[in-house]
């Protein structure tokens, strides 16, 4: 942390959230201030996600032939329609399962899976 000029405040917290407080400080072997010092530091320095919901909800999930709607030519995905490609601009192959690499809007693309039934 910079060596900033420092000050005081009165802040008001459960008691419950106090004692999980001091027994982190106490496993980090720091103060009680030190300790919340670092977290509130770090909450404030960490950056926010800037990835879309889609992105960090759907990589790697599996998609079942199920959920393709072949006839709009969309895919659903926990409740929601969405556009897809197939890695590798192939075609849907009937039957089979993907998984989800990519998600850049409302658009997925899509990666076959072997499948035990070939």
């Amino acid at each position: 942390m910079d060596k900033d000029e420092m000050t005081t405040f009165l802040f008001r917290l459960p008691a419950s959230l106090k004692e999980k407080l001091s027994k982190k400080a106490k496993e980090e072997n720091k103060s009680v201030n030190a300790t919340l010092q670092s977290i509130v530091d770090e909450s404030l320095t960490k950056p926010t996600s800037s990835e879309p919901l889609e992105k960090r909800m759907f990589l790697g999930k599996r998609v079942s032939a199920r959920q393709f709607d072949e006839l709009d030519g969309l895919v659903k995905v926990d409740g929601i329609y969405y556009r897809y490609l197939i890695e590798s601009n192939q075609p849907l192959k009937l039957g089979h399962d993907y998984i989800i690499i990519e998600a850049v809007g409302n658009i997925l693309t899509l990666r076959p899976l072997n499948n035990k039934e070939e």
